[in-house]
């Protein structure tokens, strides 16, 4: 064994000790004040550290050679809380007040849009779609904001899968109480309760959601989209029971529970994957599969969890319309049956019954209607606001039951959004633009507020991705950095799954029937919430 093969042996080789330091002391563009030696000295300690191998409980990095985009410091912490600020470069200045029918115009009334326009691309549950694919596979349970973190160092509470252990959980023996069983010859089905019109996720006496994930609570169209995932295994085992009378229960669940998943995937791979990156990136990717992002364990990186699969965000509308007859009777505020509400709004606070649209309640009206959400027809569908640096106004004061307790908890998402780049130590958009190849933006791409704050050059990922939307796809869709991580990590993921489709049975099709009835080879949401009975109801639905 020579000498450099020794050094390789022990995890970290003398050129990549050496190349730590110069790595150092070539630090990013975008300084603020920090101290140069103490950078080189954290951006050695972490590539010392990456020569452990990756734990799936953990998260990692997918350019774990990149430096952070900036050196910390109390300067860039005001720069980062003034770029997400409340009434700042990135708030859409949503007229909130002065009408009572505001959560409707905005809505109906394009000139209440103006600084936010819509998506005509993405149907408004896409924003939702993507938020229950997050907290399915992450789940950061110990950093903090602001506070350097390194990824093995803190535990990821879900498995880095699309395995739905959110709705799961660990299954009925581990986590009983999620489930209800008929008999011994029916598989275990998932407990659901309908103290709204038509659905409402299980809870205790006190409100509190039964669920594996508490995040799927935090919003109504989160938590009815988490009951229909219920209902959805509950109508497959039906199925699955039919067509095996002579399986156990326990053989019938873990058909089902496959049926479900693979649908599941079919949907994140056909539907949401193209809205989001474009169909032809999703057609290379799972022709060629990723370039940056192959592991062969699983894990989540931290420039996909701490940034880029943070996009959602920026497509949330202020107000949504929840279902068309809640209100029974009419709502005096709008004037009209249907249940519209903002998003978030402080006035809801401590109300049994909120006029807005956050979880954690139940009520009759506290339901959703799909068909304003996916595309079920033409005319009832909203869309999602546009992939770009303009955020909801609302997101700017969230509720303080949404926001962990930690020292330093503003209540801005963008703020909270621009302060885990500091946590992770994360890489600038350009520099990761240059690593696969893409033209960065320039800074005359940039809005000048960010010029002024130094933060063109060396840009936030999270803010890099939007504004790259905006400018190469006039907001539509990600650009080529924010294709390339959000791409890659969900086939890598899925790939790197024995049980998904993907890896087991790659040719596999749709066995189940789409909202007509036939069984077409294919699968979309609104088929998935037609077999899960939760729209569609005939004459008389108050849907």
């Amino acid at each position: 064994m020579n000498t450099s093969q020794g050094q390789q042996s022990r995890g970290i080789s003398r050129r990549t000790f050496l190349g730590a330091l110069g790595a150092g002391a070539a630090a990013p563009a975008m300084v603020l004040g920090g101290d140069r030696s103490d950078y080189a000295h954290q951006h050695l300690h972490r590539l010392l550290r990456e020569r452990h191998v990756i734990r799936s409980d953990r998260f990692g990095r997918m350019f774990p050679h990149l430096p952070a985009f900036a050196i910390p410091s109390a300067k860039l912490n005001e720069a980062l809380l003034a770029l997400g600020a409340k009434g700042g470069l990135m708030d859409a200045k949503d007229p909130l007040e002065g009408d009572p029918r505001r959560p409707v115009l905005l809505i109906t009334d394009p000139v209440n849009s103006a600084n936010n326009p819509d998506n005509p691309n993405h149907p408004a549950g896409t924003t939702f779609l993507g938020q229950f694919l997050d907290h399915d596979f992450t789940f950061d349970l110990e950093s903090r904001l602001g506070i350097r973190t390194e990824p093995e160092d803190s535990a990821n509470g879900r498995t880095p899968m699309l395995d739905l252990d959110t709705v799961y959980g660990g299954g009925p023996s581990l986590s009983p109480e999620l489930y209800v069983r008929a008999n011994r010859r029916v598989g275990p089905k998932l407990r659901i309760e309908s103290g709204g019109r038509f659905e409402d996720l299980p809870r205790t006496r006190d409100g509190v959601a039964i669920i594996g994930d508490p995040r799927n609570d935090e919003n109504m169209m989160i938590s009815g989209l988490h009951a229909a995932f219920i209902k959805f295994h509950n109508h497959v085992v039906d199925l699955v029971t039919k067509q095996h009378p002579r399986d156990d229960a326990d053989q019938i669940f873990g058909k089902a529970r496959r049926m479900v998943t693979w649908h599941y995937h079919w949907i994140i791979v056909h539907e949401f994957l193209p809205l989001i990156i474009g169909r032809s990136r999703v057609t290379r990717l799972l022709e060629k599969g990723p370039t940056y992002f192959r592991t062969p364990v699983p894990f989540i990186p931290v420039e996909f969890q701490g940034a880029v699969y943070r996009l959602g965000h920026s497509m949330v509308r202020p107000s949504y319309r929840a279902n068309f007859n809640g209100d029974i009777g009419g709502n005096p505020a709008t004037n009209a049956p249907a249940f519209f509400g903002m998003i978030f709004d402080p006035a809801s606070d401590g109300q049994a019954d909120p006029v807005d649209l956050r979880g954690f309640t139940r009520a009759p009206r506290r339901f959703i209607g799909w068909q304003t959400f996916f595309e079920f027809d033409p005319v009832n569908v909203r869309r999602t606001k546009r992939l770009d640096t303009t955020i909801s106004s609302p997101l700017f004061n969230l509720p303080v039951a949404t926001i962990p307790r930690e020292p330093f908890a503003p209540t801005s998402l963008p703020q909270r959004n621009l302060l885990r780049h500091v946590t992770w130590s994360l890489p600038s958009g350009q520099a990761i633009a240059k690593e696969i190849g893409a033209a960065p933006l320039s800074s005359a791409d940039f809005q000048p507020g960010v010029l002024d704050l130094g933060l063109d050059r060396s840009t936030p990922l999270w803010f890099y991705v939007l504004r790259e939307a905006f400018v190469r796809h006039d907001g539509l869709q990600l650009g080529d950095v924010g294709s390339a991580i959000v791409g890659e990590v969900f086939i890598q993921i899925l790939k790197s799954d024995a049980s998904s489709y993907l890896a087991a049975y790659p040719n596999w099709r749709p066995t189940l029937p789409d909202r007509s009835g036939k069984v077409t080879g294919n699968f979309a949401m609104t088929d998935l919430l037609t077999y899960a009975d939760v729209v569609n109801r005939g004459p008389g639905s108050p849907q």
